[in-house]
C-alpha cells in the first residue's frame, strides 16, 4: 500500500468534508489544496481524482451507502460521512484497489479524524457497499 495514495486519501477526505461544510467549487477546493500542500508527499492525480469523483457521482454514491446506514446521509457525522463517500466511490469506480485495501484506509482515516467509535461504523457500513459492489472479488477471496 502506497504511503502516497494514503495520503492522497487523507488529503481528499478534509477536502470532501470542506466541500461537504461549504459547498464551494470542487475546482477551487482542489486548487486550494494543492497550493497549501507539499506535492511530493502524495499522489496529486489521485486526490483530484477521489475529490472529483465523488463530487460527480455523489448522488450514486448516497444511493449505495443508503441501504448500510441506519439515518439519513445528512444525519452521519460530517468526517465519517466523507469517509464514507470516499469510500464507497473508491468501492464503486476503483475496482483496481482491492476492496480490503478501502475499507482498511478508510477505517484508518475515521481513527484519525473520526468520532471515538466512527471507525466501528465506517467499517461496517463500508463492508455491507463492499458486499454489493463487490460480490465477485470478496467470493473470490472466500474461496481462494
Amino acid at each position: 500500500m502506497s504511503k502516497k495514495r494514503s495520503q492522497a486519501r487523507r488529503h481528499a477526505v478534509q477536502a470532501i468534508y470542506q466541500w461537504q461544510m461549504v459547498g464551494h467549487d470542487v475546482g477551487e477546493i482542489t486548487n486550494q489544496f494543492l497550493e497549501e500542500q507539499d506535492l511530493d508527499g502524495f499522489e496529486v492525480a489521485y486526490f483530484q481524482d477521489l475529490l472529483q469523483g465523488v463530487a460527480k457521482h455523489l448522488g450514486d454514491l448516497d444511493e449505495f451507502l443508503k441501504p448500510a446506514l441506519d439515518r439519513a446521509i445528512e444525519s452521519v457525522d460530517p468526517v465519517e460521512r466523507a469517509i464514507l463517500r470516499l469510500g464507497s466511490y473508491e468501492l464503486c469506480y476503483k475496482a483496481e484497489v482491492p476492496y480490503r485495501v478501502v475499507i482498511n484506509e478508510a477505517v484508518e482515516l475515521a481513527k484519525v479524524f473520526g468520532a471515538e467509535q466512527g471507525h466501528k461504523y465506517v467499517n461496517g457500513v463500508l463492508d455491507q457497499v463492499a458486499k454489493q459492489v463487490r460480490a465477485v472479488e470478496i467470493k473470490a477471496k472466500q474461496k481462494g
